[in-house]
């Protein structure tokens, strides 16, 4: 009964290419050695996250998204400083809607706090969302073009997104693109799965000292990485291994001190003044469990009761 309902709120919303939903998403992660620039000092770098989404149908062509995420990064912002963690928690409230049988839309808003928690007021609170226009080219393939905005200290950061979902007709080879934000490339081999993927956008964090004026963190953050995926539970529970590359560059800035525009990889009127060195890059080890729930395969499930 359980798994009917979830099927019954999941069906309408994710019927696609893609024929399956991610649900549930939890990882850690740490770069090895960071590097301040033009000084003898480096930090590691960890990383947790996790994330929920969930939609609940409105009628057979609309459904509301809803979730939520968390992410938190502990690191040394200046040389020889003390460790500080960084926080993030945003909410996702959005509709998709499907307008015939090739078109279907997506827009979500995203309004996070992103600090260090201590102190929390409204300067903390920014806004955010993106949208897409989905076009199902066939039943393996599908393309998307959007938009993600967002409201951050340094200002209004915006890049826009083309992407495809492409599962080849043997469910082996899998592509999961929106670029220039994330992109994911593997292939099955039973129960173990291998691929690579990217992911790389732009954040901050306001950051409080005490007796200090308040700062922020702009991060700056690439990541490449390979992985090894084991398939379990009937491939409902994924437990993924990565190993890769991340630039992890976290710059700090006095508050108020802002771009006037940012566009993907480009920042327009950027004049501030950058208060601490700059991190190298480094490699970089990442855990992943992801729940996932296969759509077409519980559907045949369901039927034969």
């Amino acid at each position: 009964m359980k798994k009917l309902l979830l099927l019954i709120l999941l069906i309408p919303f994710f019927i696609s290419a893609q024929e399956y939903v991610d649900i549930f998403r939890i990882g850690y992660g740490q770069t090895l050695n960071n590097n301040f620039e033009a000084v003898d000092s480096s930090t590691n770098v960890k990383s947790f996250e996790a994330g929920l989404t969930f939609p609940i149908v409105i009628n057979e062509n609309q459904a509301l998204i809803t979730g939520a995420d968390f992410s938190s990064n502990n690191l040394q912002l200046f040389p020889e400083a003390e460790y500080t963690s960084l926080y993030s928690t945003n909410l996702k409230l959005g509709l998709a809607s499907t307008w015939s049988e090739k078109w279907s839309t997506t827009i979500v808003l995203l309004p996070k706090i992103a600090s260090d928690y201590k102190n929390i007021s409204s300067d903390d609170f920014y806004l955010g969302g993106f949208a897409l226009l989905k076009l199902k080219k066939n039943e393996n393939l599908k393309y998307r073009f959007g938009i993600y905005a967002t409201q951050e200290a340094f200002g209004f950061f915006t890049t826009p997104i083309l992407g495809w979902y492409y599962l080849s007709p043997n469910k082996r080879f899998e592509m999961d693109m929106s670029l220039p934000i994330s992109a994911d490339v593997s292939y099955k081999l039973g129960v173990t799965t291998v691929g690579v993927d990217y992911f790389g956008i732009g954040r901050s964090f306001n950051v409080h000292y005490e007796n200090l004026p308040k700062l922020y963190a702009d991060l700056s953050s690439l990541e490449f990485a390979g992985y090894l995926q084991f398939n379990t539970l009937e491939e409902s529970v994924l437990l993924r291994a990565k190993f890769g590359y991340s630039s992890n560059n976290y710059e700090m800035y006095a508050e108020g001190e802002k771009i006037d525009l940012g566009v993907s990889a480009f920042s327009f009127g950027d004049d501030r003044t950058q208060l601490n060195p700059s991190l190298n890059g480094g490699v970089f080890l990442k855990f992943e469990a992801i729940y996932r729930f296969h759509i077409k395969e519980k559907t045949t499930s369901e039927k034969k009761y």
